[in-house]
């Protein structure tokens, strides 16, 4: 009790000197958000698709059309009567995980940001190779971030227009085959 009251009182000599402790002790059973009390509704529906490329022994590159990696949880999700919070959430948390840890410009800086970009190439490769078998050498990522329409407004004939349109790069990923 001792360490969260200084965890939450105004900063003083003994919060300062012994922070990294409290922290520690702190953050993994406590942590310390305003999302159940306010939270933070999402602005945009995300579309992640994936595709493949494969190189051939004579050397030529065969690219995959774009998959969806979005719909088929979004269809999972609707067709069970008792949804997993695993098949909601996976891909949505390690997209967030990847921004989080990359920002813009797609450059690992961290030992994070390399295990977020694993974690989420193997989500897409697992998936992509459940899916369409095949076998590939590599994965590109493409996000497409659809704004949500505000409750009543009036619904055009014309689908949205992404707010945002992000190509990652060529991923090297262990060989799939199915």
């Amino acid at each position: 009790m001792v360490l969260v009251f200084l965890h939450v009182a105004p900063a003083n000599t003994l919060s300062k000197r012994y922070s990294p402790q409290i922290n520690a002790w702190v953050f993994p059973f406590f942590e310390q958000n305003w999302r159940l009390f306010a939270p933070d509704p999402e602005s945009v529906n995300r579309q992640i698709l994936v595709r493949t490329a494969h190189t051939e022994r004579d050397g030529p590159v065969q690219v995959s059309p774009w998959f969806d990696l979005t719909a088929v949880d979004s269809s999972a999700v609707e067709h069970q009567a008792f949804p997993s919070h695993t098949a909601q959430n996976m891909l949505r948390r390690a997209w967030a995980g990847y921004v989080d840890s990359h920002g813009g410009d797609d450059k690992a800086r961290t030992e994070r940001a390399l295990m977020m970009q694993k974690y989420l190439s193997n989500i897409a490769a697992d998936r992509v190779a459940d899916r369409r078998g095949g076998s590939f050498d590599f994965i590109q990522l493409r996000v497409v971030a659809l704004p949500i329409a505000v409750p009543g407004a009036a619904v055009g004939d014309r689908p949205p227009k992404p707010v945002e349109n992000r190509l990652l790069p060529w991923w090297k990923v262990t060989r799939h085959a199915k």
